[in-house]
């Protein structure tokens, strides 16, 4: 590590997590390929398989901190996909819901194995994963309530 550089990449948190996110989705790729889905693609689906839908696209963005401008055109490609369906709100004409296809339910069965196959290829054990999932939850958490400056200490400790 380079001790002295507060810049130096090998310092910086963002870039491990960076790196290990990305590599994450390169591993769900062909899981997910066998099924048809993108990785984007099979998170509204995980919210839609686990969730009383159909749900609004204000909610879906919610639950992946996604605004609509970006969760819009790739609900319109599962639209024409056939997996999910996007209907207006009787009760209130601005909003769309979405909805899941027979063709969507059904996929769901295809997908449960991902999960474990994913575990498999990491090669942690149950217990890393669970300590790794909590540590992930916390610096989120931190990041998205503005957690207060580090304290001198934990800047020394960072920088060993």
């Amino acid at each position: 590590m380079a001790k002295g550089n507060p810049l130096a990449l090998d310092r910086q948190i963002c870039f491990p997590v960076y790196v290990a996110g990305n590599s994450l989705v390169r591993a769900y790729r062909p899981l997910l390929s066998e099924i048809g889905l993108t990785y984007p693609q099979y998170l509204v689906m995980l919210i839609l398989w686990s969730e009383e839908a159909p749900l609004s696209v204000g909610t879906i963005g919610s639950h992946l901190m996604l605004d609509s401008g970006t969760l819009t055109p790739l609900l319109k490609r599962m639209e024409s996909a056939g997996i999910v369906e996007r209907r207006r709100d009787q009760a209130d004409e601005r909003r769309v819901l979405i909805g899941l296809t027979a063709k969507g339910r059904a996929l769901r069965k295809d997908a449960e194995s991902i999960p474990g196959k994913l575990i498999g290829c990491s090669g942690m054990s149950p217990t890393d994963l669970h300590d790794l999932h909590q540590a992930v939850i916390t610096l989120r958490r931190l990041f998205l309530n503005d957690a207060p400056p580090a304290t001198a200490a934990e800047e020394e400790a960072l920088s060993e």
